[in-house]
């Protein structure tokens, strides 16, 4: 087993997972809840990752192009380093993966990085391992290395390639489709309405009647417009049925494929990319704590995992709370965090009167989804509202939310109790 750095006296608060739940939860902790624990000394936040370095995952449909695309240094930004502001002792990072969740035993495993194991008794824990993309071109499904490798190997291909077929209507979809059409194809001029003879084939698979699905029909209807104008086609009403060889695009990003629809017909793809959503990380979890759909069955407004005994707690993707989006992750920390704070006084002696009532989580459930197609174009609506496309590139276009995530890494977002 790995030597224990942490002082058996103190009570552990293991966060499982280092991307914006994770690292969120740890920055709000540390400022606006352990200095106002009786003996705040006796509590240490725990992050564990499977990464040592966290990253701006939206940034992937254009970050898998090219280096250039992005600064590297606020493309990914390392985990330890960003924790080493607060006082010695009360933060601990460990680069490993959770392998077995005893929620009755109150205890989690550890694979560690160095080829270790470690296991941890922890005093409150909260769930934060996202879901995983199926192309291991679009998120952090392992480490930084792997993602890295894999955009590597991508990128040696992407020059010869001819057919390029993406499957999956959402925003991961279509965001790709449009970053490599426009990368490949360029943009056909004001007076056109498509692109004529593309360079290299760009389509989209998806099964539903319209893409975007989040997004009014008018709206998808747009996007449509801007991706025929660097290339794309879509096809929709058609899933895919089968991959030839089998793990093309998923365990390998390289494989040239050929996919048959479910009507039959085939489409040969020199690059394959399934988008077609995620699968929440909850491997070391046992069923009893998830829903139907493979997510931590987390009650809707106070962010606990109920079933799992006291002071355990779920966030972000992985949870069954809200839909995933990172907006709704931002809305929830406060909540979870406050709930949190709660329990720990509550456990630490306190009376119920004096420390209030739960806070409650409400998600906003009105239209809100912004879609960059390209360098310049997008679209999307905000709070129920449809936004110009000018918008959608200003807000995340220019450079897919990276201007917010430096004060996100950095805790200084969360400066303020709110």
């Amino acid at each position: 087993m790995a030597q224990n750095i942490t002082p058996a006296s103190q009570k552990k608060i293991v966060i499982l997972g280092g991307s914006y739940s994770g690292v969120s939860t740890a920055h709000y902790l540390l400022k606006h809840v352990i200095p106002h624990l009786p003996d705040k000394a006796s509590y240490q936040v725990i992050i564990a990752s499977a990464s040592s370095q966290a990253m701006c995952r939206p940034a992937c449909p254009r970050a898998l192009i090219s280096d250039d695309m992005f600064p590297q240094e606020k493309l990914f930004v390392k985990i330890p380093k960003v924790f080493e502001q607060y006082p010695e002792g009360s933060f601990r990072f460990i680069h490993g993966t959770a392998t077995d969740l005893d929620h009755t035993n109150r205890s989690v495993s550890f694979s560690l990085a160095i080829d270790n194991t470690e296991k941890i008794d922890f005093y409150a824990l909260v769930i934060a391992t996202g879901a995983s993309t199926p192309s291991p071109l679009l998120g952090l499904n392992r480490d930084e290395e792997f993602l890295r490798a894999n955009w590597t190997a991508f990128r040696k291909a992407l020059p010869t390639a001819k057919n390029i077929v993406i499957a999956g209507g959402g925003p991961a979809g279509i965001e790709t489709a449009g970053e490599l059409g426009e990368f490949l194809n360029g943009r056909a001029g004001w007076f056109s309405s498509k692109l004529v003879s593309p360079k290299v084939s760009v389509t989209i698979v998806t099964a539903d009647s319209k893409i975007l699905p989040a997004l009014r029909p008018a709206i998808a209807k747009k996007a449509e417009e801007y991706l025929t104008k660097v290339g794309v086609t879509v096809v929709k009403n058609a899933r895919v049925k089968t991959v030839v060889p089998h793990g093309a695009g998923a365990d390998s990003a390289t494989t040239k494929a050929t996919l048959t629809l479910e009507d039959g017909k085939t489409l040969d793809a020199d690059l394959y990319i399934p988008a077609t959503g995620t699968t929440p990380n909850t491997g070391f979890v046992h069923e009893a704590l998830l829903t139907a759909a493979g997510r931590i069955d987390t009650n809707a407004s106070t962010l606990r995992v109920d079933k799992a005994g006291p002071r355990v707690y779920a966030v972000g993707d992985v949870a069954s709370y809200a839909r995933p989006a990172i907006h709704l992750i931002l809305n929830a920390i406060p909540v979870l965090c406050a709930n949190i704070k709660r329990d720990l006084l509550l456990a630490s002696g306190k009376e119920e009167s004096t420390v209030g009532e739960d806070r409650v989580f409400k998600e906003d459930t009105r239209e809100t989804q912004m879609v960059p197609i390209g360098k310049s174009k997008g679209v999307g609506a905000a709070m129920g509202y449809k936004l110009p496309s000018f918008m959608v590139w200003l807000i995340k276009g220019r450079d897919y939310w990276l201007w917010t995530t430096g004060g996100l890494w950095s805790g200084k977002q969360w400066a303020k109790e709110s």
